[in-house]
This record gives structure tokens, C-alpha cells and sequence, in this order.
């Protein structure tokens, strides 16, 4: 039989577990590894930096449920690719970070670009390992796989030195194991159901709380159809918009302070109560409040505020148990509460206070005069991305998402940077929707470059979307070169000419007349277009009742 080489057998391997995207900076030693990436079939996107790309292939695990890969060289390449190693496990995304290594034999010699890699991936890694031998990389690679997304989602690392790459070994040698199934949908025992049921019933202020994880586990269909039927009244974590449609009559978003702090009784599909959700702690919560939990990971139950149901397993076969027991023994929270009564009033009163701001016709322009035009222009069925401090927090607001995972941000990580990556991920999973960009200029500036990358591949979904404050947090209109702030970048610093090296089209908005024709010429761009909008440094959220970070 012919000889294969190991590069040829990682990209087998891969596509044999159901890898379809591959994002890196080639070089010395994996060049090979994705040149027979693309003859098996994997989609390929060579990266300016493999910060950018780890943040991709991330975002592929949570869009697809099958690990993106991230290609890396060694040392320093790997110790980039480390990045989205890091966001994937604080947002148990599968991925796989795969760095090549100096050849084997020369360990501990000062090989070019040796380095711990295997001991600097464990942290973040569910799964780290190096092949024993060229032979044995489809065993490593279904582990990595397998490691990625059966119980916690999360990341591997595989460790391949050059030597492995470049080694052959007959065909006959060599055994691919079949691709690892997607992971069973565990259930809980029904005890544990009809006491979660029995717990809601018997909630005054009872509140729904729909987490990225209910995302991940394509659990929409289940939990509009349990939001429906109980009419109970539910609030997303930021990935969590969609799932249940921002715009259904049940979701109280615009209360969210008074709904976390009100609440007696809180169940918690998918979520955490991480510092997103300020811990389940006062003064954010109610200090009795009661929790049911719906995890994939039983050592998340009780974390932070103990857990008075645990429905321990997949979000989506959990939440259709509840939709059975309830179908047996249907049950509705009441549509005349006191409770109601409180989150209807909170949910006018502030959106009488947006509304108020995105009317301001001032010029610099505020974040909301700029989110009233562009949630506009975003079609129903767009993947949005949202990065950046105020740009983040104030578009998980004013963006409204419809359906299930189609928003990506900073997450539970709070990573700055993720953004274009993301965007590339999602224009790639699909090359139908439109993919909207929009960042911070400080966040944006993080990878700005990868623009590039979007065009080369004909990403021409993607527009990107500056909301540009001269800094981190605001800077000012003018800079003194011998003391600039820490936070300030070039002020009315011109992004939007970053289009022109991919022969693409830039706008530059200062205006609120401006802002709707540059939007619609940029939707009509046949390369990812860039908009780059001004607004005041003074611009802040509208007022809010706590910080927003809880101490």
C-alpha cells in the first residue's frame, strides 16, 4: 500500500471526526498539515495572527458543535493560539489548538522555538497530548475530538513535532477510528422533574434565565415551547438572546435589574451564576432566592447559590422532559401578578429612557442615536457581533437577536479581540446570513487586520461596524505627543481606509445624516465593507442602578 505521511494523516483524521474548519499561520513544521487540510475537504483560513484565528475556531465549536482547529507553529505561534484556548474554556466551547513542536530527537538541545507547549496548554485543555509515534495520530486526534465536546464542551491540545509531520508510515499501519458520535443527551431522573415543576408552581416571582448553554445544546425548539406554555417570564444572558426571540412578549431584557433583584425563585437553563449573572448574590438577587438548575457539568450545581432542584444533563432533553410532565399536568403562571405588574412598569420606564436618547440629534453622536440606524439596517435572521466595553453592553440591548446562536461576543471570558475572528467564523458556517461586525475602535484595533483575511476568502457578508470614541472609554479630540492618556488612541484615526488594501470600500460618519446612506451603500459592497462612526467620548449607557461589575 502507498505511504502516508503525517501531516496527510492529521487532515485525515480530522476530517474523519467531522472537522470542517481549520484556521492558522502556517510555517515551519505544519505547513504540510494544511495543504493536505484542503485536499481532504477541511475549509482552510490563513490568519494574520493566531490570537484572531484561536478566536475563530472557538466560535466554530459553539456554532457547529463539532471542534474548529486552530494551526499553529511552535513556541511563540502556539503560545498565540493559546488565546482561544483560554476563551473556549471559560465558554466551554469545543476547539482544538494543534501546535507543531521542534523534532523530537532534539529535546532539550534549544531546538528552534522549543517550549513547555503541552505544560502550557494544560490549564485550558480538557485533553493535552503529543503522538507517540506517526502511526498513532487518528488515535490522538478521535481523543482530542471526543475530549471537546462530550460532557463540559471545552478545548484540546495536540502536540505534533516536526518529525511526526514529516515521518511516513504504510498505509496498511495505520487504523482510523470511526468518527466519535455526537455526545448522548443525558436526562434527569423525573423526580427531579416534577420537583423543579412543583418549585416553579409554587414561586411567586418566578423567572426563567436562558443561557448560551441552552444555545449550544440546540435547545430552542424546547424552550419556546416551555416558555409558551408556562407563561412564565424569561431573560437571556447575552448568547442566550435568541433562543426564545427577543422580541416575544415574554421576555422582560428591558427589566433585567429588577427581575434579578426581585425574583424568588430562578431557573437557570444553560447559565451560570458566574459574574454575568453577579453571582446569584446580593444586592443583585434577592438573598433567598431559590434556584433550579439545568447544567451539563455536576460540579456547577450549587456553585456560588445552592441549588434547590438540580436537573443534572443536556439542556435540550431536560427542557423537553419538563415540556412532557407538563403536557401530562399542564400549568401557566398567572398573566395578572403583582410581579407582572412590576416588570411591565420597569420594562416602560426604560424603554421611555432609550427611546429619549436614540432621538438625540447631537453631534459627536451617542452609541444609542447610532444603534437606532443600525439595528435598522440588520435583517431578522443576521449573526451579529458585539465587542467592545459601552459598544458591547449598551448592543446587547439595542441589537435584538431572533434566533439561536446568532450572537457572538467577549462571553464568559470577557476577552476584547474576539471580534473579526468570530465574524470570519460565522460568515464561513454560513455564507447565507449576513454578518454584522460591530466593535469598539479599541476593540476592533486588536485584529483589525483579519479584514484582510475576510476578503481574500470572499467573507463578502460581513460588514464591519465601528463605533469609534477616540480610545478605551472615550479619548480626546486632540493629543499632546508628549503626554497622550493611557487610554487614548489617534483621535478621528481613519479605519475605514483599512478597506482599500483588499480594494473594498470604507465610510467615515460623523453626522446622523450620514449613517443611513453609508449603511446602505456598505450592504451593497461586493467585498466586506468597513463603516467607521464617530460618536462623542462623553457617551456613556443611560444611567444604571448598580456598577457594572459586582463587588
Amino acid at each position: 500500500m502507498a505511504e502516508l505521511t503525517g501531516a496527510q494523516i492529521v487532515a485525515k483524521a480530522l476530517k474523519q471526526q467531522g472537522v470542517e474548519y481549520m484556521f492558522g499561520v502556517v510555517g515551519i513544521p505544519v505547513v504540510p498539515i494544511a495543504v493536505h487540510a484542503q485536499r481532504e475537504g477541511i475549509k482552510f483560513f490563513g490568519f494574520r495572527n493566531e490570537q484572531a484565528a484561536s478566536y475563530a475556531a472557538a466560535a466554530v465549536g459553539y456554532l457547529t458543535g463539532r471542534p474548529g482547529v486552530c494551526l499553529a507553529v511552535s513556541g511563540p505561534g502556539m503560545v498565540h493560539g493559546i488565546a482561544g484556548m483560554a476563551n473556549a474554556w471559560a465558554n466551554c466551547w469545543p476547539m482544538i489548538l494543534i501546535g507543531g513542536a521542534n523534532d523530537s530527537y532534539q529535546n532539550g538541545q534549544g531546538a528552534f522555538q522549543e517550549a513547555p507547549q503541552i505544560e502550557t496548554a494544560r490549564p485550558y485543555a480538557k485533553y493535552a497530548a503529543r503522538p507517540d509515534s506517526t502511526k498513532r495520530i487518528p488515535f490522538f486526534v478521535e481523543q482530542a475530538v471526543r475530549a471537546t465536546i462530550y460532557g463540559r464542551p471545552g478545548a484540546a491540545y495536540l502536540d505534533l513535532p516536526g518529525d511526526i509531520i514529516t515521518g511516513t508510515v504504510d498505509e496498511s499501519e495505520v487504523h482510523f477510528p470511526p468518527r466519535c458520535p455526537d455526545p448522548p443527551r443525558s436526562l434527569a431522573p423525573w423526580e427531579n422533574i416534577e420537583r423543579a415543576l412543583e418549585a416553579l408552581k409554587s414561586a411567586e416571582r418566578p423567572l426563567v434565565i436562558v443561557g448560551k448553554g441552552a444555545a449550544y445544546a440546540r435547545a430552542e425548539e424546547e424552550v419556546r415551547k416551555f416558555i409558551d406554555a408556562t407563561q412564565l417570564p424569561f431573560l437571556p444572558t447575552p448568547m442566550g438572546k435568541g433562543v426564545v426571540p427577543d422580541d416575544h412578549p415574554l421576555a422582560i431584557s428591558p427589566a433585567r435589574s429588577y427581575a434579578l433583584q426581585n425574583s424568588d425563585l430562578v431557573l437557570l437553563l444553560g447559565a451560570r451564576l458566574n459574574w454575568i449573572l453577579h453571582f446569584g448574590l446580593p444586592p443583585r438577587f434577592d438573598p433567598n432566592v431559590r434556584v433550579i438548575q439545568v447544567d451539563i457539568a455536576p460540579e456547577e450545581i450549587g456553585n456560588n447559590v445552592p441549588a434547590e432542584v438540580a436537573l443534572v444533563g443536556d439542556a435540550k432533553a431536560i427542557t423537553a422532559q419538563l415540556n412532557e410532565a407538563l403536557a401530562k399536568s399542564p400549568w401557566q403562571y398567572p398573566a395578572e401578578t403583582t410581579w407582572w405588574t412590576g416588570l411591565r412598569k420597569k420594562i416602560e420606564e426604560n424603554a421611555a429612557t432609550v427611546a429619549e436618547m436614540m432621538a438625540d440629534e447631537s453631534v459627536p453622536m451617542s452609541y444609542y442615536r447610532v444603534y437606532r440606524d443600525v439595528r435598522e439596517y440588520i435583517p431578522r435572521d443576521a449573526i451579529i457581533v458585539n465587542e467592545g466595553a459601552s459598544t458591547m453592553d449598551i448592543g446587547r440591548t439595542l441589537m435584538p437577536n431572533f434566533f439561536a446562536r446568532h450572537r457572538l461576543d467577549a462571553g464568559s471570558f470577557g476577552t476584547m479581540g474576539v471580534g473579526v475572528g468570530q465574524a470570519i467564523a460565522a460568515a464561513a458556517v454560513h455564507p447565507d446570513k449576513r454578518v454584522f461586525c460591530i466593535e469598539g475602535d479599541s476593540a476592533f484595533g486588536f485584529s483589525g487586520m483579519e479584514v484582510e483575511t475576510a476578503a481574500r476568502y470572499g467573507l463578502n457578508n460581513i460588514v464591519f461596524i465601528i463605533i469609534n470614541n477616540n480610545g478605551i472609554g472615550g479619548g480626546p479630540d486632540e493629543l499632546d505627543p508628549a503626554r497622550v492618556p493611557p487610554s487614548a488612541y489617534t483621535p478621528n484615526a481613519r479605519y475605514e481606509k483599512m478597506a482599500e488594501i483588499y480594494g473594498g470600500k470604507g465610510f467615515f460618519v460623523t453626522e446622523p445624516a450620514e449613517l443611513r446612506p453609508a449603511l446602505e451603500a456598505a450592504l451593497a459592497c461586493d467585498k466586506p465593507a468597513i463603516v467607521n462612526i464617530m460618536i462623542s467620548a462623553k457617551s456613556q449607557r443611560k444611567p444604571q442602578q448598580f456598577a457594572w461589575l459586582t463587588r
